[in-house]
């Protein structure tokens, strides 16, 4: 019994020191999602030029950061007309730059790391986009467009599909501003939540376990923190392993990062460890059901190979620049709640959170929950519907 309080202490504690975080990172994510329209990003990610990747990285790192959705967004970009390269680019800036990522690594690990994120995760799609200019073939290519379009569900279909923008004219602050704007953001904030709070609860119960129940020495022993040089080399390679074997994916594996550091993996392993929510053993599957299984088998090592490489990157510069933080420093929070200003933060951001919640549901947001894991080919138009009788 005292293993397992102590286990569920490390979990409660961490989600209360990181409630008001996600919070202010949903709501901000949710504001510029309000405001920019789906159409608009596919008719600018037609092909794979520098400035097209680097529009895909902008709009992904403004869009959704459960990872799921951020897989099945990718292809709904693909199957209406946005390239290859231009999606997975997408799909790699939704999960790895987006602003609630940022603020949680802050929070937990350290602003180094969150810088870390930042730098390794451009460094990661340029090398992708380098890898699918000389590998990827048109043959494959066509398979897995004709396997796209067949429409196979994988997970998150509906909410992916969903378009919850602001559609009515205007600048950006006359229509965030307005009632459409407010119920925008409602929607669009609940959704995010609803979206990764599986992933999330997952995370925090089995970083609060392994942390509780896994003994450092075990860690020091499997990141052979006794050699400094073949920790640096082995961090990145075995990094993305551990995050496939986890099954935890999107801003849930950031508690899990944390055990990690503070059990001896390399800097960069921490960074390439992160980046691997794309490629879980459930989202390879996904990826089967898309797209087919040799490009199943194709993004796993491209993505797996520029996800090691992005975090050898990291850990050489910020190496070089001093930038690595103390592991000595690492804590994994477990004094529960007390009042400091975590607690007054808490307070406030979940006023924020319940006005938003009362908002969804008054303005049609139960039915879009119920949809969520719909047609991937469907309600694209239910959210303007909802808009409107409201």
């Amino acid at each position: 019994m005292h293993a397992i309080v102590h286990a569920l202490s490390i979990t409660g504690s961490m989600t209360w020191a990181i409630t008001w975080a996600l919070i202010l990172g949903f709501g901000l994510s949710a504001v510029i999602q309000a405001v920019v329209r789906k159409s608009t990003i596919v008719r600018l990610l037609g092909d794979d030029r520098p400035r097209t990747l680097g529009l895909a990285t902008g709009f992904g790192a403004a869009s959704s950061s459960c990872s799921y959705a951020a897989v099945a967004l990718a292809r709904s970009l693909f199957r209406k007309g946005a390239s290859f390269t231009a999606a997975m680019a997408f799909e790699i800036a939704s999960t790895n730059l987006v602003i609630e990522l940022g603020v949680i690594l802050a929070l937990l690990m350290g602003w180094q790391f969150t810088l870390a994120e930042f730098v390794g995760g451009p460094v990661m799609i340029v090398l992708l986009a380098v890898l699918f200019r000389l590998f990827l073939r048109e043959g494959l290519l066509r398979e897995a467009r004709a396997q796209a379009d067949r429409g196979i569900a994988g997970s998150m279909e509906g909410h992916a599909a969903m378009d919850m923008s602001v559609q009515r004219p205007g600048s950006f602050a006359g229509r965030l501003f307005s009632p459409e704007g407010y119920t925008s953001v409602s929607h669009v904030f609940v959704m995010e939540w609803a979206a990764i709070i599986r992933d999330l609860v997952i995370g925090l119960f089995v970083a609060g376990a392994i942390a509780a129940w896994v003994p450092d020495r075990f860690w020091q022993s499997f990141f052979i923190t006794g050699h400094p040089l073949a920790a640096k080399v082995w961090g990145p390679l075995i990094g993305p392993v551990v995050a496939i074997i986890s099954f935890v994916c999107s801003i849930g594996n950031v508690p899990l990062a944390v055990v990690l550091w503070k059990g001896g993996i390399s800097f960069g392993g921490v960074v390439a460890f992160i980046f691997a929510d794309l490629i879980i053993a459930p989202i390879l599957n996904i990826y089967r059901k898309y797209y087919g299984p040799p490009m199943a088998l194709f993004l796993l090592g491209t993505f797996y190979l520029t996800m090691a490489a992005a975090g050898y990157v990291v850990e050489l510069v910020f190496g070089g620049l001093g930038l690595i933080p103390s592991r000595a420093q690492a804590k994994i929070p477990d004094q529960g709640v007390s009042w400091n200003y975590t607690t007054w933060l808490n307070i406030a951001f979940l006023v924020l959170a319940a006005a938003l919640i009362t908002r969804f549901f008054r303005t049609g947001g139960l039915a879009m929950l119920r949809m969520m894991g719909g047609s991937p080919d469907s309600h694209e138009h239910d959210h303007m519907d909802a808009q409107a009788s409201h």
